[in-house]
């Protein structure tokens, strides 16, 4: 799905380190994996980069994932903007990849029974009972097209593979030649991109290392 480029511009952050990132557990679609000490801070720091660059009580359309960890996120960046939680709009289709009967086991476990669940360039192998790429980039591709006409600057709040294909999508990313689907460069947890005009910039670079 090719669409035009929205008015207005995009601010797209992973949330922060969860017990689950901590504890190396495969996260995935899980519906609440509080943060940590560490994810906080991470929150803390794209809240201050957010406000040195828009300043506080921006015009800002509020966005999340529905998980417990992308809202604890944005409530903490929310504050520094001096914005209200509350108005946040949030879409089941922003989740994370859905890892089916690999979710919520320790990585060491699966990796022991089937190989390697991570790439070298930080992507989760879908599991044979779980979401592909291609379905994550139809989901948010969806999402797109639905918010086409929001008005102005936006801050959407989601995860390290599905903001990848998110960001993939948005910026027109060569198909994956594995994995079938547009795919950005990974980065750190609590990291900020900026998209505009179909042209991403990192806004700020997290401390984070978890790949999902």
């Amino acid at each position: 799905m090719t669409l035009p480029f929205r008015k207005g511009r995009d601010f797209i952050a992973r949330h922060g380190e969860t017990v689950f990132n901590a504890a190396a557990r495969l996260q995935g679609d899980a519906p609440h994996t509080p943060l940590t000490r560490a994810g906080f801070a991470q929150a803390e720091e794209i809240g201050r980069a957010l406000r040195e660059t828009l300043g506080p009580k921006p015009a800002l359309t509020l966005w999340s994932s529905p998980t417990g960890r992308a809202l604890q996120t944005l409530s903490v960046i929310a504050e520094h903007l001096e914005l209200d939680w509350h108005d946040t709009r949030t879409d089941p289709r922003l989740v994370e990849i859905g890892m089916g009967s690999w979710g919520g086991r320790y990585y060491a476990e699966v990796i022991g029974e089937v190989g390697p669940v991570v790439t070298p360039e930080g992507l989760l192998r879908p599991a044979a009972d779980g979401e592909d790429y291609p379905a994550i980039a139809a989901r948010v591709s969806g999402w797109l097209a639905d918010t086409q006409d929001d008005p102005g600057d936006r801050l959407v709040i989601m995860h390290g593979i599905s903001s990848r294909v998110l960001r993939g999508v948005m910026t027109g990313a060569t198909e994956h030649p594995e994995w079938g689907a547009p795919i950005a460069r990974g980065l750190p947890q609590g990291s900020l991109v900026l998209v505009e005009n179909g042209r991403e910039t990192v806004a700020h670079r997290g401390t984070g290392h978890a790949p999902a």
